[in-house]
């Protein structure tokens, strides 16, 4: 059978594309193409054990079976149009604050809380950035952004969370993200934008490299 494999962030750097189609034997699990994968690949090799695996846009585990057909993409650790603003995006677009906050304004919600991510010159792991490269599986992106709001405005009756996120290079002092929660409340509007940026950083499949004028660095691959 035959099942396309998606590389990104790092990965796509090491094997020098970002798709390619893998022949495996019928019925094998994703546990079976990450050891292919490694073979074909061995500047693999020693990142696959901390990448996830997500077949058809959601994440699995090893036992996965797969089929003829399947996408399967390697997720590595994350750091992290139309006529109306939707309440999830991701892009290369600069954004604006405003443009989220009303998104999610209304006359019964008196708390409107929003958190901005701007790139800084003192990064995690470099002094001296100058830029932050961000790559993401964007249709993905969206679903896992969209989960997280959803999953929110359950938890905390009357919220209401937009999540916008840029992709591309962006210079000190840009804007990567933009969150902004509204509520009845405020203790709820506070709560809700801080579960959006933690749920953020450790589910969507956005990936961010540092380049600094000392070298570059993918961020969320450990030491």
């Amino acid at each position: 059978m035959r099942v396309t494999v998606l590389y990104f962030a790092i990965l796509r750097e090491r094997v020098g594309r970002e798709r390619e189609e893998l022949e495996l034997a019928t019925g094998v699990d994703v546990g079976a193409a990450r050891a292919a994968i490694a073979t074909r690949h061995p500047a693999l090799a020693a990142l696959l054990p901390i990448v996830r695996g997500a077949v058809n846009r959601a994440f699995v585990n090893d036992a996965h079976a797969l089929a003829d057909g399947d996408e399967l993409a390697l997720i590595p650790p994350v750091a992290g149009g139309s006529d109306g603003t939707p309440k999830v995006a991701i892009g290369p677009r600069p954004l604006t604050p405003d443009d989220v906050v009303a998104v999610v304004a209304g006359p019964g919600r008196g708390g409107v809380v929003t958190f901005a991510g701007v790139v800084r010159r003192q990064g995690h792991r470099l002094a001296d950035v100058v830029r932050l490269e961000y790559e993401a599986y964007d249709a993905m992106a969206l679903e896992v952004l969209a989960a997280i709001a959803a999953e929110i405005e359950a938890e905390l009756p009357g919220t209401c969370v937009a999540i916008h996120h840029r992709t591309g290079a962006l210079v000190v002092g840009e804007t990567a993200v933009v969150i902004a929660a509204a509520a009845p409340h405020r203790a709820e509007a506070f709560a809700a934008c801080r579960a959006a940026i933690d749920r953020l950083k450790e589910r969507a499949p956005i990936w961010k490299k540092e380049i600094g004028e000392s070298g570059s660095e993918w961020l969320g691959l450990g030491p």
